[in-house]
């Protein structure tokens, strides 16, 4: 059995690919990627490399062989990822994949908000309906989301339409390494996970954490959903997505990311990465960029 990790140069990737290669030894996995330059640094730690694309279903198809354990992680480009995601589902059945897993996003085909109905959902229902074993990741949002606008956040503080919902984050090697259990291990046929972190916080608490650690006063403005796709779309942000992540800012305020179910700190066995700690490394690494 060879477990394939797709998108393996982006940045889940390229930590399930860490994650795994302290479960597994490096000639189980291989890495589908677009481009093998980019690929070089995977290729040094003995992953295979197999050459293809979500818009080349022949290439997927010669990407997987019979019996792989796939993660198929889901794809970033809008208006075109249903599609590229059935086109791996399509290869690997094909090619006589034993088994598919999914980066599917928290509420899966109970979410209410634009992302889950225009990219998640069709696939699930592909993944159920395809007759292949299945594994759903439901991953909710990534820590560094947030944690990457740090410098932006520390000149202008934040805004958004979230309300005092909660934000269940975790990091994305929290979810990485889930990913690397599930493709690792047995017992995860024809499961779905709903992955967050184990403490959920609003943009109230987080602007308050940031002051806290940077010394600097940082608050939270609350505005319309409109508003702050207006906002977004401002900031360059083409339209079509600032509706879609404003949209996600009042999922939140419905509680949908508030996440709970302790799937993800029971699959890696320990806790999930508190915010306070990824704010603490974000800053750091600000600093280290400044000077």
């Amino acid at each position: 059995m060879t477990i394939v990790v797709t998108a393996a140069t982006g940045q889940l990737g390229r930590l399930v690919i860490d994650e795994l290669l302290e479960r597994v030894p490096a000639t189980e996995i291989a890495a589908v990627v677009r481009d093998p330059v980019k690929a070089a640094g995977l290729a040094d730690k003995n992953v295979e490399l197999r050459i293809a694309d979500y818009d080349d279903v022949e290439a997927l198809e010669n990407a997987f062989h019979v019996g792989d354990v796939v993660l198929l992680i889901s794809g970033t480009e809008p208006g075109r990822r249903t599609a590229q995601h059935k086109n791996v589902l399509t290869a690997a059945i094909a090619a006589g994949a034993s088994r598919i897993a999914y980066t599917s996003v928290i509420g899966g085909l109970g979410a209410t908000f634009a992302l889950a109905s225009e990219q998640h959902k069709p696939t699930e229902l592909a993944l159920l309906q395809s007759g292949l074993p299945y594994t759903i990741l439901r991953n909710g949002w990534y820590t560094e989301n947030y944690t990457d606008q740090i410098a932006t956040q520390l000149e202008h503080g934040l805004t958004g339409a979230a309300g005092a919902g909660q934000v269940g984050s975790a990091t994305r090697r929290d979810f990485a390494a889930a990913a690397a259990v599930v493709l690792s291990t047995e017992g995860h046929e024809n499961a779905i996970y709903e992955l967050s972190g184990d403490s959920a916080w609003t943009f109230t608490e987080y602007a308050a954490e940031l002051s806290r650690q940077s010394g600097t006063a940082v608050s939270y403005r609350n505005v319309s959903v409109n508003d702050l796709a207006d906002i977004l779309a401002q900031a360059g942000l083409p339209r079509e997505q600032a509706e879609v992540f404003a949209d996600i800012d009042a999922a939140i305020e419905r509680g949908e990311f508030r996440g709970g179910s302790g799937d993800l700190s029971r699959l890696i066995g320990r806790a999930t990465t508190p915010l306070s700690a990824t704010l603490a490394d974000a800053l750091a690494s600000l600093k280290v960029n400044q000077y």
